[in-house]
């Protein structure tokens, strides 16, 4: 995959939804069961990875702020 490819994941990954990431996972999943070739499923794995990644990084954000916002000042 390109770096055009990639530059297009990234901004994808930081304006799509949670659920939108998760919807992509599924699918994206499948096409991982579907192809033989190593190196695209590398690319596969690879997108997977920045997926869970994204969703870890909102999730852990969202724990920061909630506890920044019920900490006494």
């Amino acid at each position: 995959m390109n770096k055009d490819f990639w530059k297009c994941l990234f901004c994808w990954l930081e304006t799509a939804s949670v659920d939108e990431i998760r919807d992509k996972q599924r699918v994206v999943r499948q096409m991982l069961g579907q192809t033989r070739d190593p190196d695209f499923k590398a690319d596969i794995r690879r997108i997977l990875r920045f997926m869970d990644e994204e969703i870890l990084a909102r999730a852990e954000l969202a724990n920061l702020m909630r506890m920044s916002v019920s900490m006494p000042r």
